[in-house]
């Protein structure tokens, strides 16, 4: 759906984004995305640009040109079989969904996705979906997990809706569910895309090392530059996770880290880079590669520039520190 954001970095730059669903999490470098395993700053604080595949609403867009009222509304009671007017008990109240809110507003692909669905039901599911997008970039993932929900329950078999609860679950900490929909998504796509999230979710739940294996079993030919260079940041944060701090900078030492063209995924594989630099002392380094970050960062997607003015406070607070007679 929405974009796919951070897992823990060792810092924010790493916000992590890889598929396409809701508020979807991207792998950062130091920890897993919930952020809550490692701790790490966000990513940046921005949900992601550009519609991703997933539920990333066009803001803006006005919403559907029929009136609100001919739309057809979840929060409406569901009768029974018997026609009975009583709200069956057997499931979850769906939360309500805002009338602003049109299917239009969802990511085409998805769109498509959803037309095995009667019409009704498919602008239901879509609906459920844009709003789960823009509760996540409200940080509700609550709200954006209840709407998920509701998705799945109308839509189980249609792969951005696993994909969507994939990353709802990966943002919220829940490692284990976050697996479980990201490889049914997987299998029903067949997309490499999901890997570097699913990694991260392994590091989430104390299994670094499975989640190199699992680096390490994936072609990385077929990926694209984005996922590539999320996988060099789990890959390197699960490393760290080992103690290898220094395998970990290895780790980045790559092309990549200067031949991408400047946006998000330069932006944020130079991030990463700095934050380990950081972690064994090489600060003079780290602030420059923060710097190159921050030049990189044409999206907005990380907050490498306020880590740039730490790094000054840093180094001028070592300068007042010195003893003259050192120098």
């Amino acid at each position: 759906m929405a974009d796919r954001r951070t897992p823990r970095p060792s810092g924010s730059g790493g916000g992590s984004r890889p598929s396409r669903a809701s508020g979807s999490g991207k792998p950062a470098g130091g920890k897993p995305a919930g952020g809550k395993p490692g701790g790490g700053k966000p990513a940046g604080g921005k949900p992601g640009g550009g519609k991703p595949r997933g539920s990333n609403p066009a803001r803006g867009k006005p919403a559907s040109g029929r009136p609100a009222g001919d739309r057809p509304r979840s929060d409406r009671p569901r009768t029974d079989s018997r026609g009975s007017d009583k709200p069956r008990s057997d499931r979850p109240r769906d939360p309500h969904i805002p009338d602003e809110i049109a299917a239009e507003q969802l990511d085409r692909s998805v769109l498509l996705e959803l037309r095995t669905l009667p019409d009704g039901l498919a602008e239901i599911v879509a609906r459920h979906l844009v709003a789960a997008d823009l509760a996540m970039a409200d940080d509700d993932v609550e709200l954006a997990m209840a709407h998920i929900e509701a998705a799945r329950r109308r839509a189980g078999r249609v792969a951005a809706v696993r994909e969507a609860a994939g990353v709802a679950a990966y943002k919220a900490g829940k490692f284990s569910e976050a697996i479980s929909e990201l490889r049914t998504a997987r299998r029903m796509t067949g997309s490499n895309s999901f890997i570097p999230m699913i990694a991260d979710c392994e590091r989430g739940l104390g299994r670094p090392q499975k989640a190199l294996d699992l680096i390490r079993a994936t072609n990385t030919k077929t990926l694209d530059d984005e996922t590539r260079s999320e996988l060099l940041i789990v890959g390197a944060g699960a490393r760290a996770d080992l103690g290898q701090i220094s395998a970990a900078i290895i780790t980045l030492q790559v092309p990549e880290l200067t031949k991408l063209r400047p946006g998000t995924a330069r932006a944020r594989l130079q991030y990463a880079y700095s934050d380990f630099l950081a972690q064994v002392g090489r600060t003079n380094e780290a602030w420059e590669w923060m710097e190159r970050a921050a030049a990189s960062d044409i999206d907005g997607a990380t907050d490498a520039a306020e880590r740039c003015e730490e790094f000054a406070g840093i180094a001028f607070t070592e300068e007042i520190g010195s003893d003259p007679a050192n120098d």
